[in-house]
């Protein structure tokens, strides 16, 4: 019948429309790459090794940058090598610290070798971490950081203080790895809608949120009740006693490990209990203050590369102060 007929070309023609929008998305690269996520037998939650790709943002790949997943399971331009005849120092962190919007091999570990001599940089970074993973990421891997001469753990006060003891996310890593997740990745047209925000409104009605609920406003109104939290000394004293667990469970060396944060998000509760319990930090707000560029991405909180730029000089600064043989014990 001529009805049948015409429900059968469109939905010739929306399925050809459909496979030249993923060709075009795919010939133009438009989709992000996300290397698979896993559990390893330690506990500790990180990226399978042996991925490289490219990190995509914004909808007309405003930020297109290279990674490289090394044997460790992190965005690296080296392997994780330690030894007592050189000095390293870790860098570790969220997805600040794992770089994917900067090419892997002008990361902030890179930058902070050019300014170091002799000196080799290990980016731990991983989106998701905080400092409950960051420390059992040392007590897990205590024979390795144990030829580590510094550690540097990059701490978010509003975000990263939330547990007092660390316990793996096996859920996220289920999900990433269902069979929804996989279509959406292979199908890069969805992988991309999914990321400019097109079927967000799908996705709205899937988990019984509102039609036109906004994921963006909804993480900004996130943002501002974190920052109105940690002007509450309940809330203060909450987070500090978390701080206190971790140390306690995981240990500290106080010696070799460095808080790198910004006192502009950070208490000044939490900041003077490290000054008085020896607790060093770099603090990297009067740099970023004093820059007249801006140091984050126009559409994305990250660190573009003048931020990076920034944060490898207050860290090669403070390392040129400090004596390498300085002992450990």
């Amino acid at each position: 019948s001529p009805m049948k007929k015409l429900v059968l070309k469109l939905l010739l023609y929306i399925f050809l429309i459909l496979l030249l929008l993923e060709i075009m998305v795919r010939a133009f690269h438009l989709y992000a790459e996300d290397p698979p996520r896993f559990i390893d037998d330690l506990g500790v939650e990180k990226r399978v090794p042996g991925y490289r790709g490219y990190s995509v943002t914004g909808n007309r790949n405003q930020n297109f940058s290279e990674f490289n997943i090394n044997k460790a399971g992190f965005n690296s331009h080296r392997e994780f090598t330690p030894t007592k005849d050189k000095f390293e120092i870790a860098l570790i962190g969220d997805s600040f610290i794992e770089g994917f919007h900067q090419d892997f091999d002008n990361s902030i570990a890179v930058k902070i070798e050019a300014q170091l001599d002799d000196t080799e940089v290990y980016q731990y970074g991983y989106a998701g971490y905080d400092l409950a993973n960051q420390m059992h990421l040392i007590h897990a891997y205590k024979e390795q950081f144990a030829l580590t001469d510094k550690i540097i753990l990059y701490l978010n006060y509003q975000s990263d203080l939330g547990r007092g003891s660390y316990e793996p996310n096996v859920q996220r890593i289920k999900m990433l790895s269902s069979p929804v997740f996989k279509i959406r990745d292979n199908i890069k047209l969805l992988s991309y809608s999914s990321k400019i925000g097109v079927i967000d409104p799908i996705k709205n009605l899937l988990t019984g949120r509102s039609f036109d609920d906004n994921p963006r406003q909804r993480f900004q109104e996130h943002l501002e009740e974190l920052q109105h939290r940690q002007e509450n000394p309940e809330t203060q004293k909450e987070l500090l006693d978390n701080f206190k667990s971790l140390v306690a469970l995981y240990g500290y060396d106080k010696c070799k490990t460095t808080l790198l944060l910004d006192s502009r998000k950070t208490s000044d509760s939490f900041l003077r209990y490290c000054r008085e319990n020896n607790f060093k930090y770099i603090d990297f707000a009067p740099t970023f203050e004093l820059s007249e560029e801006p140091v984050t991405l126009i559409y994305d909180r990250h660190w573009n590369n003048h931020g990076r730029d920034l944060i490898a000089k207050v860290v090669s600064e403070y390392y040129k102060t400090l004596d390498k043989a300085q002992d450990c014990e």
